[in-house]
């Protein structure tokens, strides 16, 4: 099987587990999808991170796809770094389902204002702050080693920078207004993507 195919089998099983599966449990158990979308006024940082988050799923489709087509490189990362990218793929992909589920009937795909979910500080949420970001990350990272072309390299920094905004602007301000001091004091003690790496005193 070449790499372009089996890096599109990979997000094709991502985005089934990630959204599919997991909404689908989520409907089942709570009787709502958790999915509130993007938020924010056009042109603002809450609605240009979910632009972002959109733009990095497209283009992550596109790099094998078009790999696959003859328009674009697949890249040549080598056996070893390939090794390294498909083990970083598989884990990200894993990861972020376990982080989706550590956060139980509070799991949600974007934020309302009225929400009011309860803080989850346990499992995953105890090493980061946000570890299904940390995770999709780490997805991301791992196809753009194992299919380094443009596209894949492309696609992990929009997602970057989707999630850097979607935190910073959305979620942290929402669940401090929503949890005051509590969440203020987990912000202290664990990073936001990386363990150690985000805290705010």
């Amino acid at each position: 099987m070449s790499r372009p195919v089996l890096a599109l089998l990979l997000l094709a099983v991502f985005h089934a587990v990630a959204f599919g599966l997991r909404t689908w449990q989520h409907l089942r158990a709570t009787g709502s999808t958790g999915f509130h979308g993007v938020s924010g006024r056009p042109g603002s940082a809450e609605w240009l991170g979910g632009a972002l988050f959109a733009v990095a799923v497209a283009l992550g489709l596109a790099a094998p796809i078009a790999a696959l087509l003859g328009w674009t490189s697949s890249g040549d990362p080598g056996p070893l770094a390939a090794a390294l990218g498909l083990a970083l793929t598989l884990l990200g992909i894993s990861a972020t389902y376990a982080s989706q589920l550590g956060m139980g009937d509070a799991w949600r795909i974007g934020v309302k204002a009225d929400d009011r979910t309860r803080l989850v500080v346990r499992g995953p949420f105890a090493v980061v702050r946000n570890p299904i970001f940390s995770c999709m990350l780490l997805t991301a990272l791992g196809l753009a080693i194992f299919l380094p072309n443009a596209l894949a390299r492309a696609a992990f920094v929009c997602l970057l920078v989707a999630v850097e905004l979607q935190v910073r602007r959305v979620e942290e301000p929402h669940l401090e207004r929503v949890h005051g001091q509590a969440y203020r004091d987990y912000m202290a003690r664990v990073g936001r993507f990386v363990p150690g790496l985000g805290l705010r005193r």
